[in-house]
């Protein structure tokens, strides 16, 4: 059985500071709370729509291998910057590498992936084969989209929560009136709702295309 990616999802939480301000005096506002808010939930859901290409569907695409770190020269690099990817077909990827001196290293990091391929290479190219997808295989990778969907609603749920302790701030400041913050934490929920749903329409796509025979 093939095993499940460990890739490290790349939608931490982060702490939540406001761009840097010139030197001239510019009070944080409500208004700019909640855009730097949308502006972080924006680049969760980007982070998370990256990390799901990953999860091989029936279908080769380069999106599958593109992120797999090379030890290239000692420097772990994505594959995507040191070789052309692309799928001839459903049922293979083909990847040629730029310097093919990083032929057999790119070969071992695909073996070392845990993606559950099993590349080759002619001394030119390497082709990495992939199967059909089991039903086994479909219901194990939905747990992981699962996973991996709430880790996007966590980061997105975290950058709420930051918004929220600065406008609370702001209130005990006495920058904004309770009446303002009010206002501002309903706004702020808005838009986590609305960023929860688009995850929720992220995972209900995936799932169907994982499934898919």
């Amino acid at each position: 059985m093939e095993k499940l990616s460990t890739i490290t999802p790349d939608i931490t939480p982060e702490v939540f500071n406001m761009p840097e301000q010139d030197n001239a005096e510019t009070q944080l506002t409500p208004e700019a709370v909640l855009s730097e808010v949308e502006r972080k939930m924006a680049r969760s859901i980007e982070a998370l729509q990256r990390d799901l290409a990953s999860l091989r569907t029936g279908r080769a695409t380069p999106s599958l291998i593109e992120n797999v770190s090379v030890d290239y020269y000692g420097s772990p690099t994505p594959l995507k910057q040191i070789a052309s990817i692309s799928a001839p077909d459903a049922r293979a990827i083909m990847v040629q590498p730029w310097d093919k001196q990083a032929l057999r290293e790119i070969e071992r990091s695909l073996m070392r992936s845990e993606l559950g391929f099993n590349p080759s290479n002619d001394g030119n190219i390497i082709t990495v084969p992939i199967p059909p997808l089991t039903q086994e295989r479909r219901q194990e990778l939905v747990r992981l989209l699962k996973r991996k969907i709430e880790e996007g609603k966590i980061s997105v749920r975290n950058v709420r929560r930051d918004g929220l302790e600065s406008l609370r701030k702001l209130e005990r400041d006495k920058a904004i009136s309770q009446d303002q913050n009010r206002r501002s934490q309903d706004q702020l929920q808005k838009t986590t709702d609305a960023h929860i749903k688009d995850i929720d329409q992220v995972s209900t796509a995936k799932e169907a295309e994982i499934m898919q025979v």
